[in-house]
C-alpha cells in the first residue's frame, strides 16, 4: 500500500510539473506557430533566435534589470529584427519562384548556424545563468514543491496566448493576418499588401521570442548550442495544435510537457528528449493537420 501511495505521489508530481513545463514548451512555440503555422515560412532557426532572446535578456541582467523585464524591453528590438529578416528572405527567395520553401530552409539553417557561432564568439561555450527572487524559492503544497520558475513561464504562457488569440480574431491586421494564410489572391484584390502584412506577422512572431528567450534562461541555464534542444520540441508542439492556432499551441505544449515529465519520471533522462519526435510522428500518422487543425 505504501509502495502504490509513492508511486502515486511520484506520479501526480510528475503531472502537475509537466504541467507547468508544457505551458513553457507552449510560450516558446508561440512566434514559431505564427511563422510557420500562418506565413508557411520554414523558420527552422526559430530555436536559435529563442537562445539569442535568453543570451540578450543575460546581458541586460548584467546592466542590474529583471530577466522579465529584459525580455518585455527586448520585444520592439526583435520585432524589427523580424522585420528585417522576412524582408531579406522575401526579396532573396519567396519572390522568386515557387521553391522557396526548400531554398527558404537553406537559409534559415544558415541564419541559425551564424547566430550559434556569433554567440560562441561572443560569449564563449559556458553555461549563463540569471538570478532573481522568483527564481530560486519555490511554493509548497502538501508534499509537493512547485518551483516559481515554472509558475512564472505558465503565466507568461498564458498571457500570450490569450493576447495573440484576441489579436488575430479581434483586430483588423490580426484578421488580415489570418486572411493571407488562407488566400493571398483574395486579400490582394481587397486592396492589401500580403507582403506587408506578412512582414508585420514575422515581426510580432519574432517579438515573442525576446520574452520566450527571458523564459528560456529564467527557467534554467542556457548555452549556444540549446537551440538544438529545442528544435524538436517547438516544431512538434505547433504541428500537434495544428498550424496557427494558438489555444492549440498551449494544449500540445501541456501534452508535450507531461509526456515529458512521466517519461522522465519512470523510465528516466535519457528518454525525454526522444517524446518530442515520437509524438511528432505519432500526430502525423494519425491527424496530420494536427489536433486542433480543419
Amino acid at each position: 500500500m505504501g509502495g502504490f501511495l509513492f508511486s502515486f505521489e511520484l506520479l501526480l508530481d510528475a503531472i502537475v510539473l509537466g504541467f507547468l513545463l508544457g505551458c513553457f514548451y507552449a510560450a516558446v512555440s508561440l512566434g514559431l506557430s505564427v511563422a510557420f503555422g500562418l506565413l508557411d515560412v520554414p523558420h527552422l532557426a526559430y530555436p536559435a533566435f529563442l537562445v539569442l532572446g535568453a543570451y540578450f535578456t543575460y546581458m541586460l541582467y548584467q546592466l542590474g534589470i529583471d530577466p522579465l523585464v529584459a525580455g518585455l524591453l527586448l520585444m520592439p528590438v526583435f520585432f524589427v529584427f523580424g522585420v528585417v529578416m522576412y524582408r531579406i528572405y522575401y526579396e532573396t527567395f519567396e519572390k522568386r519562384g515557387t521553391d522557396a520553401g526548400v531554398r527558404g530552409l537553406a537559409f534559415f539553417f544558415g541564419v541559425m548556424f551564424i547566430i550559434e557561432v556569433g554567440i560562441i564568439l561572443a560569449f564563449g561555450v559556458d553555461q549563463r545563468t540569471v538570478s532573481a527572487s522568483y527564481i530560486g524559492s519555490a511554493i509548497d503544497i502538501g508534499e509537493m514543491r512547485i518551483p516559481m520558475r515554472l509558475i512564472v513561464a505558465f503565466a507568461v504562457a498564458m498571457a500570450l496566448t490569450i493576447s495573440l488569440t484576441l489579436y488575430f480574431s479581434r483586430t483588423f491586421s490580426g484578421r488580415a493576418i489570418r486572411a493571407v494564410a488562407q488566400d493571398e489572391g483574395a486579400l490582394r484584390l481587397m486592396g492589401a499588401n500580403p507582403v506587408a502584412i506578412k512582414q508585420w506577422a514575422f515581426g510580432i512572431a519574432t517579438a515573442t521570442l525576446a520574452l520566450s528567450g527571458a523564459l528560456l534562461i529564467i527557467v534554467g541555464p542556457v548555452e549556444p548550442t540549446l537551440d538544438r534542444a529545442y528544435i524538436g520540441r517547438t516544431f512538434c508542439v505547433v504541428v500537434m495544435a495544428g498550424l496557427g492556432s494558438m489555444s492549440g499551441t498551449l494544449v500540445a505544449g501541456i501534452i508535450l510537457g507531461i509526456a515529458e515529465s512521466i517519461v522522465l519520471t519512470l523510465y528516466g533522462a535519457s528518454w525525454a528528449p526522444a517524446i518530442s519526435f515520437g509524438l511528432l510522428l505519432l500526430i502525423l500518422a494519425v491527424r496530420p493537420q494536427g489536433l486542433f487543425g480543419r
